[in-house]
Parts: C-alpha cells; structure tokens; sequence
C-alpha cells in the first residue's frame, strides 16, 4: 500500500503582511503564529518600550509582561482583533497593531501607576516644541487637553486630499515615536525621508499658525 504524500509546509514568509495577519485569524498552524512574531515582535516591542519610557518603567520583566499580554491580546477570543480588523492598504496592519500595542501597553501602566515620568519621557510633541526647562512644561493633565487641542486642530486645517496621510504622519511621529525614515519605510504614503520631514515642518508650521505663538509657547 502507497502512503499518500504529506502537505508540503506553506511557506508563511512569502505572505504579504496583510496577508500573514489574516491568516493568524484562521489558521490554528503554529508555523503562521511564528512567522507572526518574527515578522512583528520589533515593532510590538518598540512601541511597549517608548510607552514603558514614557510611564518611568525600566524593568525587563515588566515589560516583557506587557509584551506578552499584547499576544494574548491579539489572539483572545478566537483572535477577534485580528477579524475584526479590515485593511484600507496593504500595509495598514503596521499602523493597526501600533496602535493595539500602544493602548494595551497604557492601559496596563494606567492601572499600575497614576501617572506618566515626565522626566523619563520621549522626544514628544509637546516637548519637541516646547523651548522652556522641563520644569516648567505644562502637567500631565494640561499635555493631555493640549494634545486634544492639537488633534482637533489637525481635523481641522488638513486638505481633505492628504488629510488621511498626513494625520497619520503627525501621529506616528510624535505619538509612537517613529523617525521619518521609519514612516517612509510604510510604502502606502508613497513619501520619501526628505517628503516625510517636510511634511512634519509644514504641519508644524500650520499649527503654530492656526494656534498663535500663545498656543505655541503651550507646547
């Protein structure tokens, strides 16, 4: 009697990131789940250790906590996050986990500490702009409501023809910390390094103008 062949192994590494995220959603094969980490665990991990920065935590193992509390995350409830999740480009799945990753990372800080190190924080916005000693930089509180400010003055002053892109430009920069080579690196915004800096400078510029030097000097 003649054995059937087995199933030749997929090769996962040639699968579009897109493509690779959907397939963890449903497929229960280990090897997908491993190509999943290796492909995403730096990002995963580089945006808990600016969040981590940002809350003064410094510990491995906590971190490593975090780290793994965000896979858990991603693959709780038959891994709904994972469904759920309707790409508008193909790599949309970097932006989407970043953001997964960030709030996850929050809101385990949030229920551990009350509040964020500013002396252990990151190049943000509000201290990119800010020419004053860190002493006196606005409180938590007062980031927190500039920061909503900022948000709903970019809904505002962006062109509806690259508001979409530009939004995000801002934020992956200075909320999850990105360099512009990074984000140019995100082949859907079609932007070089020098297009992505020069994006930043013209938002900058734009909300310093739509903001007032007072409002300027608030961040």
């Amino acid at each position: 009697m003649i054995e059937s062949a087995s199933k030749p192994a997929v090769d996962y590494s040639s699968l579009s990131a897109g493509e690779l995220a959907r397939r963890c959603a449903e497929s229960d094969d280990p090897a997908v789940w491993e190509e999943f980490v290796c492909r995403f665990h730096p990002l995963i991990a580089s945006v808990v250790l600016r969040t981590a920065r940002r809350w003064g935590v410094t510990s491995t193992a906590v971190i490593d906590d975090v780290i793994q509390e965000i896979y858990l995350k991603l693959c709780s409830d038959q891994c709904r996050l994972l469904r759920d999740f309707k790409p508008h480009h193909e790599d949309a799945i970097f932006g989407y986990l970043k953001v997964v990753a960030a709030n996850a990372a929050s809101d385990y800080f949030k229920s551990t500490i009350h509040e964020p190190s500013d002396a252990a924080a990151g190049p943000e916005l509000l201290e990119t702009m800010d020419t004053r000693p860190a002493h006196s930089g606005p409180s938590f509180t007062e980031r927190q409501v500039l920061i909503g400010e900022i948000d709903a003055c970019l809904q505002k002053i962006l062109p509806a023809s690259s508001r979409e892109r530009d939004y995000e430009i801002f934020w992956l920069h200075y909320r999850a910390g990105m360099t512009a080579r990074a984000i140019a690196e995100l082949q859907y915004l079609g932007l070089t390094t020098k297009g992505v800096e020069s994006t930043l400078l013209r938002l900058i510029r734009l909300l310093r103008q739509e903001l007032g030097e007072a409002g300027a000097k608030g961040f």
